[in-house]
């Protein structure tokens, strides 16, 4: 995350405030002062600083030797999905989807060179990595990646991939560029994505894209499934079609959605008059 900007509006202490609410990882929820700002490279003071400030506005507590976020710090990312409209629309068959295979399905876009969920529907199954909204994932060895990174210009993808992964997870699957180029490029040929094993042992999955009315790619949704008990063919001959399906279901009503037109009440008359 950049600490100093490129021009006269950049708010350096807001860059900042950001960058330690982001030093807290899955695996190191409570966190010292001194972690903190070693984490950050942030003076100590100023990390003292700032953690009181998101203490005082509800984001951080303070927990026996450090901080740690409270939930309230999910406000920030549901206030994006809900920007969006994409969880409306898409939960309804999003469900249908989960009903219908008996698999947990996700939706994710793609931050960096990581996936990022941003909607679920889980079925109680024990799976070797937890997912979770906000959860990131390096994003070539999941179905959900491929198909994301398989909507960017074949030059971008190079760059984006540059990027390290901030998941903390590394995966099974280090292909070489010549390798991961191939892959993508049976990705944009075929319109999906197949992950078996890659990511970590025991998931494999398939993954669809979601578009907007002008057919840009804005998402990715995936049934995912144990190794152990879905052979892949049961993945790619009965959970495939069903996801595609789901896939356009969803794309088609986030497109009549973008469509409609947005009506803005007046508000009302203030005072006794």
């Amino acid at each position: 995350m950049p600490r100093e900007g490129t021009g006269p509006d950049f708010i350096e202490a807001l860059a900042r405030g950001l960058e330690v609410i982001a030093a807290f990882q899955p695996r190191q929820p409570v966190m010292s002062l001194a972690e903190v700002a070693n984490a950050t490279g942030l003076a100590r003071p100023t990390v003292r600083r700032i953690l009181l400030t998101l203490a005082e506005l509800g984001y951080v507590r303070q927990h026996a030797g450090g901080f740690a976020l409270t939930p309230r710090i999910l406000d920030l990312g549901v206030a994006y999905i809900q920007s969006m409209g994409l969880w409306d629309v898409a939960r309804p068959h999003l469900e249908r989807l989960v009903e219908r295979t008996e698999q947990s399905c996700s939706i994710a876009q793609l931050d960096g060179s990581d996936v990022v969920y941003v909607a679920r529907v889980a079925v109680p199954k024990i799976v070797t990595l937890a997912v979770q909204i906000g959860t990131r994932f390096p994003a070539l060895p999941t179905s959900l990646g491929k198909v994301l990174l398989a909507a960017l210009q074949p030059d971008d993808v190079a760059r984006v991939l540059a990027e390290p992964s901030r998941s903390g997870l590394v995966p099974v699957w280090q292909p070489d560029r010549e390798e991961w180029e191939a892959e993508l490029r049976e990705v944009r040929a075929r319109g999906w994505a197949m992950t078996d094993e890659q990511l970590a042992k025991g998931i494999r999955s398939v993954a669809a894209p979601l578009r907007d009315g002008s057919g840009r790619v804005i998402a990715s949704v995936n049934v995912n499934a144990h190794a152990a008990e879905t052979p892949v063919e049961v993945l790619l001959d009965e959970y495939l079609p069903l996801l595609l399906q789901t896939a356009g279901e969803i794309s088609v009503d986030f497109a009549r959605l973008e469509s409609a037109p947005h009506v803005q009440r007046p508000l009302a008359p203030t005072g006794s008059g």
